[in-house]
């Protein structure tokens, strides 16, 4: 569609979507979508086919691991896990992780508008190195 990279934000917290995007508008180069849950996730991965996902793990219908497993099932994406559940190497990272998972933002449990926003620089640097192509190994 452009050269620009297609981010999908799925995120129960509307605050957290909001936030995310535009920190992310305010970018070159970088486009979002957003979802309140995973089955709404899925149907606009059908209308257009995201470049890197951001997703929370604690979202209603569907949790964000069951959500990820799914998608490396099916059609594997660089996928961002910022999630409250994430520090101290808990047994939720291990698997986002374990789950095909890039990148791991640990999200506080409050104020998150402002962690977000004092973040910006990280959030896009981690949604560009997501979307590179994976680094093939050197020979032997």
């Amino acid at each position: 569609m452009s050269n620009s990279l297609h981010v999908l934000v799925v995120d129960a917290s509307a605050v957290v979507r909001q936030t995310i995007r535009a920190l992310l508008g305010m970018q070159p180069g970088i486009r979002t979508s957003v979802a309140h849950d995973p089955l709404i996730a899925m149907e606009k991965m059908k209308q257009e086919r995201p470049d890197v996902i951001i997703l929370d793990l604690e979202m209603p219908r569907m949790d964000g691991l069951t959500f990820l497993r799914k998608i490396m099932d099916e059609d594997p994406l660089p996928a961002i896990v910022c999630s409250g559940h994430v520090g101290d190497a808990s047994a939720l990272a291990i698997g986002a992780l374990e789950a095909g998972a890039v990148e791991l933002l640990a999200k506080p449990k409050v104020g998150v508008q402002a962690f977000l926003e004092e973040s910006a620089v990280l959030l896009a640097d981690s949604v560009r190195a997501a979307a590179l192509p994976p680094a093939r190994p050197l020979p032997a």
